[in-house]
């Protein structure tokens, strides 16, 4: 586990800092927005660090998480003097943090307290692990990982509209990529959806003293989107910061550069983290094995052995 940890934080310190290096410089403009987005980066993480160790409720990232990147992209947009194209792309950010902001609070995530809310029951069942049964353990790992490092991948996902500021006009190839980026988030919306009705319906008969069907008797939503991959919202989620890495290809003609690493370092940690998921469900549920053996986990392709 601290393994893991370590090789992330490291990824999310030693690539970024090569990957400004090998590319083109920062311009004077970009740099200036780049320094005021890491005060609030820094400010932002350091009280998500504070509020979790007081209150104990570990998902104050989890309530920035679809506010944030709004937040960013349009910075980024009004220091530009509202360029078209990051007007566009603040507004492909606002859809996507709308709807996950909305998706977060219908489960209970934000309350009048703020520092209250539902947590993530990961990370309960992660604290209760043996590496981290001392509390400067478990502290560090709320610095350095949860509150510093998703905090900073937060960031770094939306800075490809940075990368745009001051380059080629709006075209055509914009319009595509936000079609393709909007197509995404409806995806994620009806997944998420679909998991929604599943675990209320389920809810509802549990409490109810109905049997289950079969469909609710293995615990767990395996139909629809869920059906052709596991993780679909996950899948989605990806799908889209890769699509908005594109806006920065169209601005600037590059196929790659530097701000490819927001969608980079998202990837390993869906990975991750739906893997820490997978491993929870299969303790829960015994036909998830099953389901895991034969349904892809992100791309709708199954792989011949």
């Amino acid at each position: 586990m601290w393994k893991t940890i370590l090789i992330l934080i490291v990824t999310i310190i030693i690539i970024p800092f090569l990957a400004f290096k090998l590319d083109v410089p920062l311009s004077h403009d970009q740099q200036a927005i780049l320094n005021d987005l890491l005060w609030i980066y820094v400010i932002a993480a350091a009280l998500c660090f504070i509020t979790s160790t007081i209150t104990g409720n570990y998902s104050q990232v989890d309530k920035l998480w679809s506010i944030m990147p709004v937040i960013y992209s349009w910075i980024i947009c009004i220091r530009s003097g509202f360029e078209e194209r990051l007007i566009l792309m603040a507004i492909v950010v606002s859809i996507w943090g709308i709807r996950l902001t909305y998706n977060f609070a219908r489960r209970g995530g934000y309350s009048i307290k703020f520092w209250e809310g539902e947590e993530d029951y990961r990370w309960p069942i992660l604290r209760s692990k043996p590496e981290f049964a001392a509390i400067w353990k478990w502290t560090l790992f709320n610095l350095l990982f949860i509150s510093f490092y998703q905090m900073g991948l937060i960031l770094l996902i939306t800075l490809p509209a940075l990368k745009s500021l001051g380059a080629r006009p709006l075209s055509l190839i914009d319009f595509l990529i936000t079609a393709v980026a909007i197509m995404f988030v409806v995806i994620e919306t009806i997944a998420d959806q679909q998991q929604w009705n599943f675990q209320k319906e389920k809810k509802r008969l549990l409490e109810s003293g109905k049997p289950l069907s079969e469909k609710y008797r293995k615990g767990f939503v395996n139909s629809g989107f869920w059906g052709i991959i596991r993780h679909p919202n996950y899948a989605s989620e990806q799908s889209i910061w890769i699509v908005f890495y594109f806006f920065s290809v169209s601005a600037t003609g590059q196929w790659l550069n530097w701000s490819v690493i927001g969608a980079i370092l998202l990837i390993l940690l869906f990975y991750g983290s739906s893997t820490l998921s997978e491993s929870i469900s299969m303790s829960k549920y015994p036909e998830y094995s099953e389901y895991r053996s034969k349904i892809p986990r992100f791309v709708p392709l199954r792989i011949r052995k």
